[in-house]
Parts: structure tokens; sequence; C-alpha cells
């Protein structure tokens, strides 16, 4: 039965992977809620989706805000009225340049979509993860953050993809009692 009828969250779920992700989620059954900062491009995540036949919906947001993040789940949870799998797959590359030349607000952009939009998609999840008995949270990082250190420049993001996997490391020890399981993929 795989994931038929699995209420699914994606970060980052209007393009790339994580579109690719939600589209092939629902077409194996599961409903699909998307989040990602342009509208217009969950509103075409969305329609494809449903134009195979599937379900979903889309909560537009910046998930380094918890604000938006809190409304997603709840929106999700409105809808479905439960919650499986979550997807932290939202990034940016940032701003390409040497260390001395980067801004503050240059470094910590990667860090705020990608670390903190991870940490407060699972924060908020997990409640709602345990309710239904457990669940499944696969945090989308980056060969850049785990074995290729090669590319001069991207520092901030390198180092936010190696908090992702140290992170997911720690959720999975911490919430294996909930029988959530903690996973990481890095693409690359």
């Amino acid at each position: 039965k795989g994931i038929e009828g699995k209420v699914v969250l994606i970060t980052g779920g209007s393009s790339g992977i994580g579109r690719a992700t939600a589209v092939a989620m629902a077409a194996e059954g599961a409903r699909v809620a998307i989040t990602a900062r342009r509208a217009e491009r969950c509103a075409e995540a969305v329609a494809e989706i449903e134009a195979a036949g599937g379900e979903a919906i889309a909560v537009p947001g910046d998930v380094s805000c918890d604000e938006h993040v809190e409304h997603l789940i709840q929106e999700t949870i409105t809808r479905w009225g439960r919650l499986d799998i979550v997807v932290p797959n939202a990034g940016i590359n940032g701003v390409w340049a040497p260390l001395e030349e980067l801004t503050v607000e240059e470094w910590d952009e990667p860090q705020n979509i990608n670390m903190r939009g991870t940490f407060l998609t699972v924060k908020y999840a997990i409640p709602h993860l345990r309710a239904g008995g457990g669940g499944s949270i696969i945090v989308v990082a980056s060969v850049n953050g785990t074995r290729i250190f090669s590319n001069p420049g991207f520092t901030s993001y390198s180092c936010s993809k190696a908090a992702q996997v140290t992170f997911t490391k720690m959720a999975a020890v911490e919430l294996a009692q909930w029988n959530i399981r903690v996973n990481v993929v890095c693409p690359g």
C-alpha cells in the first residue's frame, strides 16, 4: 500500500527536487501540502498534481519564519486531520563569494532558509506525527555538506547543509521513542 492516503508536507515544493517529490508522492496516492516563497509557482505545482488526479494544497511563505511554518502545518492538519511524512526540502544557494567579501546578511540567508527552516518544520510537525503514532521525516541536504568541499565561495551553503546532516542524526535519536524515523538524503 505504500504511501497511499498518507499526508505529506514538503517545503520548497514548488520547484526542483521538492516539486518532483510532491508530484511523485501524489501519483502514489498521498495527499500533499507544499510551501515555497513564490505563490504562483506553488499554484502551478498544485495544478500539475490535480491535473494528474492527485490532491494537494499550497501555503506559500518563508520557512525561516516561525509564524509561517506554524500556519502551514495547521492548514495541513485542518485540511486532512493528520500528518504522516515531512520533507524539509526548502533551500537556497545564497551568494557565492569569498568569506571576507560576504556580508553578514548574505551569510545568514542560507542558514535561515536551509537550517532554521528545517528546524522549524520538524519542530512544529512533531506533535502531529506523535499524535498519529509516528511517521517519517526526510531532510534534503546536499553532498556539499558531506563530501564536496572544493567550491570556493560556497561556504555558507555548505555549512548549512552539514548542519542539516547533524540535525538529522540528533533528531533521529530523539524522535525514535515516538516511532518517528528521521533520515537525510544528500543529492548531488
